[in-house]
Parts: C-alpha cells; sequence; structure tokens
C-alpha cells in the first residue's frame, strides 16, 4: 500500500478531509521550499503538491504561471526537484506528488524520473497534458518503482470517460473543479456536489477537488462534498507577495492552519 493510500484509509476511517497545499518548487527558492514544506506541514497539511516549473504550461493561470517563471530565472530544473525531495525526506514523511507538464519528465526520460523520483521520496505524480490513453510507459514504470499515476477529471468528463480513468489512475482522483485554469473563481458549489456524486457511482477511490479554492469558507465547502481540497494559487499569491522576506513562513502557516481548521 503506498503512502497515499495509507493516508486516505486513515482519514476516512477518521471521518477527516485531506488539505493538499500547492506550492511551485524553486519560488522564491529552492532552500526556501524545502523550509516551506516543513511548514506547510506542521501547520496541519496531509499532503503536499510540488509543482514543477515550465516555459509553457497548461491549465496554470497568471500567478501560476509568474511563479514558474520566477523558478525557472532561479536555475530551477526537475532534476534539482527530485534532489529537493531527497533532502526532504530526510525530516519529513509527508506525501509529497510532483505536478509537471510531460516535457521536463520526456526530456528527463521516463523510465529514468520513476527510477529516481522513486528513490527521492516522490509518492505520486500529476501530468495534466499527458492523456490518459498515451500515458502507458507513465504507468508502467511509475507501477514498476511504486509511485502513483494521478490522472484529472473534468466537469465534461462523460461516465465513459471516467471510468476509464478511474481504471488507470493510482493515489486519489483530482477533480478540477471547473472549465478554466488555476486561480479562477469557484463554480458553484451544487455543480461540483452533481458531478461527484455521478463520479461515485462509477469509482470508490478518493476524489480530490482542485481549482478555485482560495480561502477557508470554501475549502469547508469543498470538504463538505469530497475527500480532500487542494489549494494552489492561495499560497502561491502570498510567495509572490513576500518572497524571501522573514515573515513568509509565518504566512504561509497561518493559512495552512486556517484551511485545516475549515475542513
Amino acid at each position: 500500500m503506498s503512502r497515499i493510500d495509507t493516508l486516505f484509509e486513515g482519514l476516512r476511517k477518521e471521518g477527516k478531509k485531506a488539505l493538499i497545499p500547492f506550492i511551485t518548487a524553486g519560488d522564491p527558492s529552492l532552500e526556501t521550499t524545502k523550509k516551506m514544506v516543513a511548514r506547510i506541514a506542521d501547520s496541519g497539511a496531509d499532503m503536499i503538491e510540488l509543482g514543477v516549473p515550465f516555459s509553457d504550461p497548461l491549465a496554470d493561470g497568471p500567478v501560476i504561471q509568474k511563479s514558474a517563471l520566477r523558478s525557472l530565472n532561479n536555475g530551477t530544473t526537475l532534476k534539482k526537484i527530485i534532489g529537493l525531495v531527497k533532502e526532504i525526506r530526510k525530516e519529513n514523511s509527508v506525501p509529497l506528488v510532483l505536478m509537471s507538464s510531460y516535457n521536463p519528465v520526456f526530456v528527463y526520460g521516463v523510465e529514468a524520473f520513476c527510477r529516481d523520483a522513486a528513490k527521492a521520496g516522490v509518492d505520486g505524480v500529476i501530468i495534466p497534458d499527458l492523456p490518459p490513453e498515451e500515458a502507458e510507459d507513465l504507468t508502467n514504470y511509475a507501477g514498476q518503482y511504486g509511485i502513483d499515476t494521478i490522472f484529472l477529471l473534468a466537469p465534461t468528463s462523460c461516465r465513459a470517460r471516467i471510468k476509464m480513468i478511474s481504471e488507470k489512475d493510482r493515489g486519489f482522483l483530482y477533480y478540477v473543479s471547473m472549465t478554466g485554469v488555476t486561480g479562477s473563481r469557484l463554480t458553484a458549489i451544487n455543480e461540483i456536489q452533481e458531478k461527484l456524486e455521478e463520479i461515485r457511482s462509477i469509482t470508490d477511490k478518493p476524489l480530490c477537488v482542485g481549482f478555485g479554492i482560495s480561502n477557508p469558507e470554501q475549502a469547508k465547502e469543498v470538504a463538505a462534498i469530497s475527500d480532500g481540497v487542494i489549494v494552489g494559487a492561495a499560497i502561491v499569491r502570498m510567495v509572490e507577495k513576500f518572497g524571501e522576506e522573514e515573515g513568509l513562513l509565518d504566512k504561509v502557516g497561518e493559512l495552512v492552519r486556517s484551511l485545516k481548521s475549515a475542513i
């Protein structure tokens, strides 16, 4: 059983929901990212998504796009991020998921990526621009090395596609709450609930919702109808505002604690 499976099994037994913050690795620096992971985990996060910066991202709104550009300008690479995870693992066992465009993984080499990521302590990978129909290399090597491959579902996903994706997915299903980009306003909660009910009629995998969740009130609403809440742009916006300032970690920790308390 993977670390992600163990997490959700434990949360379900306790009647709790997962809080999954997203941060861009290397923004404002890799060293600060390491400190942020520790602070976010200590503040109540159940899992953390580390964004791999790429020059031509898919679905990222302006806040995360700018964050990726800052990280790239710092010289961040996928190899350095895997090295960062290895350092994090010396002190922290919080589940870590890499969210990346396919290009960095393809250039790295799919098998080499899965091997090195697993050795470093990566638990899962999300690649938004890799359709499940074309992900056989990734799912095969990820399965071989013990990494969960997490796929996305959308408001437009039909029943046949939901079934196909849920069969290929490992870890949890990432439901994109809207047909928009990160940082957008949250869709009407009843529409999300209706779609989640449809998905649950097809699969019993954990369902986590992302896109548009930026404050404790929204997190509470989404947590009531899902297995987990993914929050990205709100934290990345805070990094943009405070950068390497001394108060960044305290501000991020305060936000994560408020989100966790709400759900």
